[in-house]
């Protein structure tokens, strides 16, 4: 651009220092024209019509001092008096164009930019606030943008719509809620050559998980045509999470694939503002596929980490981001469109921990998306639209389709939001997280099933599917200063199953996972017996046999389903840990919970007493099952191998005999799961009296030991666990119990074996607790709801008890 404009600077021209002159947006667009372009980021070249322009529109007006008499005596609370302010003060800028001065310099830059753009000839234009994108404060979404715009008349008037957007009636609440004075806030335009995303797929991408606040992922959403209908949540995207370490280190690879029923696109239309663009359905096909490939989802990666690197090396500091991109359905380029701080989720404090827990439920109303891991109840209150904002009342819970900035403020208000359409990275999403405000969003129905007046309990503490309950569903709130607690020489633990709450309990004081369980993954994602993949000509019913074919249409391969599945919410919990261990228990359901999955009941036997027939080591080299094996097997090779979580430790359940696990160790082998080859050890569960009575012999095919004190019990004491009628002979106090534990932690030591508990006893008797902890064992694994007050007990007595000795020699420790 010529050096002689007064009020023009092109996006070579600009960097962050230019904040005040361009606005938060333009100089992170300038910023990474600059610097990270030539790293090959693709970023869509534009100029910007600065923060000067702004002011000279007002004094050439003289509107300054009409627009503080305007807003002097506003009610920011009054919805109807904020609104009314609002539409004046928009008004008196709309209607005042553009100076001649600076309609020539805009129209000359447009020129210049269409000549140096070939094949371009629309253009976002975006309004920039030198109050936005900030590191502490975001203001996204308080001014209007619009897109599509060809031709000068289009835009010079999406220019003056712009500047007359710094008084929106959204703008002028959260500069009152954050304490910026509205006439020390400016204005400046971005004017950007457009991607066709109608014609390809858009999205957000974080550099952290927005619900946890996990740094170590990279989170990519995705839809059909322009981006508006991710961040207006109108639209259930894609999703997919990328792990930074591994990633760095070359083991490039998608950790999570999460399909989204992205129904609708937006494309292009004729119009200015609103009419420039519109909704279409998307076909059947569309929405049963990934809008993006792999190879799209790791070079997006790249580009995210090449950005937050940058800004976190200038910052001195890590920055997480919230990058904006798009795909050009012509060219097929990636480019990024926007880029700002993360402002929710980063500033979340790890030092307190509060955890909610929610007491006896019924059934859900209504789930969606879990936004924030809190619960709250409340009054329903309804709102189809904007208009009807004044009925709201705070403390209610806010039920709509969806929101937009105008609704910010009801919604700093609300008990929790709910509503029908949008994903993890949508509008109400991102501005209840800010709040502090639990949202369930992507409900489908929740304005249908919910009623004005009718009391809920909505719960966001259960995992990624947000709850809504009727009635007041009681709760309790744990505030942790995490800060305080020391660690313990023995290594505390967590047991856990579902992969949706690993980023939030990695935040817990922990030293690692003592087990996770391979069923709940199998259940809730892949819902099918294994078997019945490999062979559905075996399944009789032909409902079954549709529906195993529904579950696996998007792999060539039934066993692809199964292993990807897998891998991947085992890689997600491991990912989480990283690179503290975590132990992954093999299958162990039971013959009549087998035979519950999809296609099960034609592959299992009916058993009398299922708790002692054909499970654990014994199913994996059976004829019946060693196929299914071989899959848990390429799984856990898949999550250590390519996907680089080599801290997976595989652990084998219910091994009766010291020929049994010789035969596993052995199928392993051949399955490429060599023990000892690049770190790989294999533990054994430590749940059968003959586990201890030979734990010498055992040691030698295995690394280590889980006590499983549930089992231990129910064989020690002849007692079913699972029998409701003998439950009162079933303690893990009794004598005979404790004398095995003891044996057991000796045995390990003498052998140099890890010694570990995984059982339910460490976390209901602080007895069996504190004999563990004198004995020395290794480690301790918890629910989560007993880690906290079970390290403190244990800090408490090994500072107390006389009786503890040194730690285990280093080869009995985790991760050796």
């Amino acid at each position: 651009m010529a050096g002689a404009d007064r009020f023009i600077r092109t996006f070579a021209q600009i960097s962050s220092a230019d904040l005040p002159l361009v606005g938060g947006k333009t100089a992170s667009l300038g910023e990474m024209y600059q610097a990270l372009r030539p790293q090959g980021v693709p970023i869509p070249n534009g100029f910007a019509i600065t923060t000067d322009a702004y002011r000279h529109l007002l004094e050439q007006a003289r509107l300054w001092q009409p627009l503080r008499a305007l807003l002097a005596p506003l009610r920011v609370e009054d919805p109807e008096d904020l609104a009314e302010r609002g539409h004046q003060a928009r008004h008196m800028i709309y209607s005042a164009g553009l100076p001649a001065d600076l309609e020539a310099e805009i129209l000359s830059a447009y020129r210049r930019l269409m000549n140096e753009s070939a094949g371009t000839s629309s253009l976002a234009v975006r309004s920039s606030a030198t109050a936005e994108d900030l590191p502490t404060v975001s203001f996204a979404g308080q001014q209007d943008s619009f897109l599509n715009i060809e031709g000068e008349s289009r835009l010079l008037e999406a220019c003056r719509r712009c500047f007359a957007s710094l008084f929106t009636d959204r703008a002028i609440h959260y500069r009152v809620d954050n304490g910026f004075d509205h006439f020390k806030v400016a204005l400046s335009v971005a004017v950007q050559t457009m991607v066709r995303a109608d014609r390809g797929a858009s999205g957000v991408m974080f550099t952290l998980d927005t619900e946890s606040g996990f740094r170590d992922v990279v989170l990519i959403t995705a839809s059909y045509g322009l981006g508006e209908n991710i961040v207006q949540g109108a639209v259930e995207p894609d999703e997919f999470l990328v792990f930074k370490p591994t990633f760095r280190n070359g083991q490039r690879t998608v950790l999570r694939h999460t399909l989204g029923s992205k129904k609708i696109k937006m494309i292009y239309a004729d119009g200015v503002g609103a009419d420039s663009t519109r909704n279409v359905a998307t076909t059947d096909e569309e929405r049963d596929r990934y809008c993006i490939s792999d190879q799209q989802i790791l070079t997006l990666t790249d580009y995210a980490l090449k950005i937050e690197w940058h800004y976190s090396e200038r910052a001195g500091s890590p920055v997480p981001m919230d990058i904006e991109w798009a795909e050009d359905g012509l060219d097929g380029q990636l480019y990024v469109v926007q880029a700002r701080p993360e402002t929710s989720a980063s500033r979340r404090s790890v030092a307190l921990l509060e955890t909610y827990r929610l007491g006896a439920a019924p059934a859900p109303l209504v789930t969606g998306h879990a936004v924030g891991a809190r619960v709250a109840s409340g009054v329903v209150r309804r709102i189809a639209s904007s208009a009807d904002m004044g009925q709201f009342r705070g403390g209610e819970v806010l039920v709509t389709e969806s929101t937009t900035p105008d609704w910010e403020p009801i919604m700093r208000r609300a008990a929790a939001i709910v509503t029908d359409r949008g994903g993890r990275t949508c509008h109400a999403a991102i501005v209840a997280r800010e709040f502090g405000v639990p949202a369930v969003v992507g409900t489908g129905n929740a304005t249908a099933v919910l009623h004005d007046g009718e009391r809920i309990t909505v719960s966001c503490a259960e995992g990624e599917t947000g709850k809504v309950y009727a009635g007041d569903v009681p709760f309790e709130v744990e505030r942790t200063d995490l800060a305080r607690l020391a660690r313990p020489r023995t290594r505390m633990m967590l047991i856990l199953a579902n992969p949706a709450t690993a980023f939030q309990m990695s935040f817990l004081p922990n030293d690692g996972v003592a087990l996770a369980r391979m069923e709940f993954i199998i259940t809730e994602h892949i819902k099918a017996h294994p078997m019945a993949l490999l062979h559905p000509e075996r399944v009789a019913d032909e409902a079954e046999r549709r529906a195993l074919a529904h579950l696996t249409r998007h792999y060539a391969d039934p066993r692809e389903f199964f292993i990807a599945q897998l891998a991947e919410g085992l890689g997600t919990i491991a990912a989480a840990f990283f690179p503290k261990p975590v132990i992954v228990r093999m299958s162990d359901f039971k013959t009549n919970e087998y035979a519950g999955l999809l296609g099960g009941r034609w592959f299992e036997p009916k058993e009398d007493n299922p708790m002692l027939g054909l499970r654990g080591a014994a199913r994996y080299t059976h004829p019946s099952y060693a196929a299914g094996f071989a899959l848990e097997c390429a799984a856990i090779k898949r999550a250590r191998e390519v996907m680089g979580l080599r801290n997976i430790t595989p652990m084998i359940p219910f091994c009766r005999r010291v020929q049994e696990g010789a035969a596993v160790v052995a199928r392993m082998r051949e399955l490429g799961l060599e023990r000892g080859k690049d770190g790989l050890e294999i533990y054994v569960m430590c749940e059968i009296p003959n586990n201890i009575l030979l734990i010498d012999e055992f040691s030698r095919l295995f690394d280590g030991f889980s006590i499983g004190s549930n089992d231990l019990t129910q064989l020690t004491l002849g007692v079913d666990r699972d029998s409701a009628t003998v439950a009162f002979d079933f303690d893990e106090r009794d004598p005979g119990v404790r004398k095995f534990l003891k044996q057991a932690v000796e045995g390990c030591r003498r052998n140099g074996r890890h010694s570990g508990i995984c059982g339910q006893a460490p976390s209901d008797y602080p007895e069996i607790t504190a004999e563990l902890v004198c004995l020395g064992i290794d480690s301790i694994g918890l629910n989560p709801d007993a880690l906290i007050p079970t390290t403190a007990r244990v800090l408490a007595l090994e500072r107390e008890l006389s009786c503890v000795t040194a730690p285990a020699s280093a080869a009995g420790h985790i991760g050796t």
